[in-house]
């Protein structure tokens, strides 16, 4: 900030816009401002909330500036370090500042414009000549005063009141503003406290003697000197006072009336700060300890370290003891996860060491609570670790000195839609950087970019292939469902071998998972007589069957239609499910398995807050035998009596239309069979397949992570993929498929003059149509060692000259920089 007084502000705003905006400041703001505060400002006749990003002296502005309206923070809500990683997530990951903005906030630190009609001060109804429907409004308004735009044209009874509140404008009748209205509001709590006429023991008996007359009040103040002396403080809660004397607010009101009692309100937090019995850490074994040994000195001249640990190694309590050395040397430590299932257990686990010095924050916890959380660190009022998902970069940290990024090959790091399209993972070495942190990626099956950088020694690389207690990995059973189709002897989805094993481990009173990484009933229904298929009307997809519900459903836009008997095309076939998901999967258990308890984990049955908690918690607790899930199940859960993992197809995961498909599925299978056989025992994993002589299946039956990533590095080399090159994605979108043809056509020409044969398409995505939008892809592949922000520059320029164009000026065109 410069020494003179500020008369011009840069402000970030809430919208996709390439620059920030700039404002006058009213001079009784001037000594007020500074970077990081909220403030509001007007934008053609909206009012948006928008965050200080430079102030000036000096106005370089030929033209006139709009003045801001108000400062909404007494402090800046933002930190330096923040507005410096907002910077990079929007350079790199090519979106605009404003994007970053909506991301970062949490809800209830952003505030909604809204318009309000009210009655002009000192107006008099003889001044102008009304019509009859202005009387009636002006009746409203003297009796409401100020009322919302919407409420307004309801009482009045107009549908579009816009044109009848123009008309009482011109004739000076009303005025319109807008309002902001702030979505957290901090939670007030009622307590009561003694008045000054109670400022002695004397003064208290003479109350209570003044009280003879009134049995009831004098009761009642005696219970509150009784909590009082209990407690050892000099206010109670109002709640607590009436429910353990037995008394009404009325008798309370009395003692209040007669200046013996004040009642008030405090802010009072929604976040559980209640002490928690903590616990010694586990002591680390050899092995353990000696990974954390080669972790510590590692940072001392590297700031990320890949933790490479086999599943069940203990790698957890390697994460609590480097935990516990960063809070000695009073720093704040971020632990992130990919997906929020994985916090309900991992909380638990945590807890019972660092007590309430954890915080929780994710999508699941409500706007209010997250506002706290966020309010908390930024005034350093207690959380020194942050247990979250990807959106927890964003948080406003004063002293980070660890990061922790658990399963750091999950692709759920990744954020598809909307823009910022960043990774957390890739992100939190960048802001660990900006606080001179470090950062540990931790993971039983590393990415193949991050292995690879640490083979290059960018990374330091730790690893740990020996399970906790020695206990050997699963043995994995490969089952050729092909040839068991062709003797007929599948029933159902299940082979005979993963029947007899599930029964086996039900009559040993031990736990199974059932994985299969496709949730509703079945992924298409087909007419028996046409073939027709059901699609979504928005999207250029099938709809999927959730029997549940009696629906099918679009799991890209949410459209749902009622599912019918009879085909809506022919009329004479019946419509029948084809495929299997999880819902299916459960059904046929619970028929073949009748006597055993069953639960399905996936994204339908943890909706809520408790749902996934509740799941997991009966499952740990043997309330359940047979666990169904999709990749939910897979990811670091811990559970000491599964003894059996059956993987229903590993065919769709190899199949899959993508660079990363053959990582992805041993990745995936490797991670789910890690949950057979934690504690005591060897387990057993099933795993049903088309093509058991597949180089992936036999690496994962041999846990052979080395020989996938060589033979993916191989074929990654020669067609150009990462990590030898990097990919931006371009995607085009547009209501007319023949615009989005034509353009995304024109700009892969304009591509190819700069690029030349880096540039891949235009192409169809997998899904041609979503949400009304017809799509368009064009890939850029970049040297590794090439400049990827000149890159970025020139796709900027070809993407302002295609826009610019009057036919393509409604087009959509995002950029993903490093998609997954």
């Amino acid at each position: 900030m410069d020494s003179q007084i500020p008369i011009s502000v840069d402000v970030i705003l809430p919208l996709p816009l390439a620059n920030t905006y700039t404002y006058s400041i009213p001079k009784e703001y001037a000594s007020k401002l500074a970077v990081g505060m909220r403030v509001t400002v007007p934008v053609k006749k909206k009012i948006y909330t928008g965050i200080v990003y430079a102030l000036h002296s000096s106005n370089k502005q030929k033209y006139e500036l709009k003045d801001l309206i108000s400062i909404l923070d007494d402090y800046p809500i933002i930190r330096p370090f923040q507005l410096s990683f907002w910077e990079w997530i929007s350079e790199y990951y090519q979106s605009f500042l404003g994007d970053v903005y909506k991301a970062a906030l949490p809800s209830g630190l952003k505030l909604d414009s809204e318009s309000y009609v009210e009655l002009r001060q000192n107006f008099e109804e003889s001044e102008s000549a009304l019509t009859p429907q202005q009387d009636i409004a002006v009746d409203v308004l003297l009796k409401e005063k100020k009322m919302r735009v919407n409420d307004f044209a309801r009482v009045v009874g107009v549908k579009e009141p816009y044109s009848l509140i123009k008309t009482l404008l011109d004739k000076d009748v009303v005025v319109v503003s807008e309002y902001l209205r702030e979505n957290y509001k901090p939670k007030k709590e009622t307590f009561v406290r003694g008045s000054q006429k109670l400022s002695s023991d004397k003064l208290k008996n003479k109350a209570l003697d003044e009280l003879k007359s009134a049995k009831k009040q004098q009761q009642l103040l005696m219970h509150f000197f009784s909590l009082q002396q209990e407690a050892g403080v000099q206010e109670i809660s109002k709640k607590l006072l009436l429910e353990t004397a037995n008394a009404s607010s009325a008798i309370l009101k009395g003692l209040e009336s007669k200046g013996l009692l004040e009642i008030y309100q405090k802010e009072k937090s929604r976040l559980d700060l209640s002490v928690v019995e903590t616990y010694d850490k586990h002591p680390l074994n050899k092995h353990q300890e000696k990974a954390r040994v080669e972790i510590t000195s590692h940072f001392k001249d590297k700031n990320v370290v890949l933790l490479h640990g086999v599943t069940s190694s203990g790698k957890t309590e390697i994460y609590i003891q480097l935990i516990e050395e960063a809070l000695k040397k009073g720093e704040q430590v971020l632990y992130l996860l990919p997906e929020i299932a994985l916090t309900s257990q991992l909380t638990e686990r945590l807890k019972r060491v660092f007590g309430n010095k954890l915080g929780i924050y994710h999508s699941k916890f409500s706007d209010t609570e997250r506002v706290e959380i966020w309010n908390n660190l930024l005034l350093d009022k207690g959380y020194e670790i942050i247990l979250g998902v990807r959106s927890s970069v964003f948080l406003p940290f004063k002293k980070l000195g660890l990061i922790i990024v658990d399963e750091e090959h999950e692709n759920t790091y990744k954020q598809f839609d909307p823009a910022p399209r960043y990774h957390a993972r890739n992100a939190a070495v960048v802001l660990a950087n900006l606080h001179a942190a470090k950062t540990l990626l931790g993971t039983a099956t590393p990415s193949i970019e991050s292995y690879n950088n640490a083979l290059a020694g960018k990374f330091g690389l730790v690893e740990l292939f020996k399970r906790h207690k020695e206990i050997a990995l699963p043995e994995i059973i490969a089952v050729d469902i092909k040839e068991l189709r062709r003797k007929k002897q599948m029933r159902s989805f299940f082979s005979p071998t993963m029947l007899e094993c599930v029964d086996a481990a039900l009559q040993k009173k031990e736990q199974v998972i059932l994985f299969q990484n496709r949730r509703g009933y079945a992924p298409y229904v087909e007419c028996t007589a046409c073939a027709h298929v059901p699609k979504c009307k928005n999207c250029d997809v099938s709809l999927t069957l959730h029997k549940k519900f009696n629906a099918l459903t679009c799991h890209y836009c949410g459209y749902t239609e009622s599912i019918q008997h009879n085909c809506s095309k022919c009329d004479d076939g019946q419509l029948e499910s084809q495929g299997f998901g999880t819902e299916k999967i459960e059904d046929e258990v619970r028929q073949l398995f009748p006597d055993a308890r069953v639960a399905r984990l996936d994204t339908d049955t943890t909706r809520t807050k408790t749902a996934y908690e509740k799941i997991i918690q009966n499952f740990q607790s043997h309330e359940v035998d047979i666990l169904v899930g999709t990749q939910m199940v897979s990811k670091g859960l811990d559970f000491e009596n599964v003894s059996l993992v059956g993987i229903l197809n590993a065919d769709n995961m190899l199949n899959f239309p993508d660079f990363r498909a053959h990582e992805r599925a041993f990745q995936l299978m490797a991670q789910v069979s890690g949950r057979a056989g934690r504690k005591n025992k060897q387990g057993t994993v099933i795993l049903q397949t088309s093509d058991t002589e597949h180089p992936i299946i036999k690496q994962v039956i041999a846990n052979d992570y080395l020989s996938m990533y060589k033979q993916q590095m191989l074929e990654r080399k020669d067609f150009n993929y990462p990590p030898y090159f990097r990919i931006i994605n371009i995607m085009m979108k547009h209501r007319d498929m023949h615009t989005v043809i034509q353009a995304s056509s024109k700009m892969a020409s304009e591509l190819r003059a700069v690029f030349g044969e880096r540039v891949l398409g235009p192409d169809n995505p997998p899904v041609f149509r979503i949400q009304n939008l017809f799509l368009k892809r064009i890939v850029l592949k970049i040297e590794a060692n090439a400049s990827s922000e000149k890159a970025k520059e020139l796709i900027r320029q070809v993407s302002k000259k295609i826009l610019e164009q009057d036919q393509f000026k409604s087009l959509l065109i995002n950029l993903d920089v490093d998609p997954m």
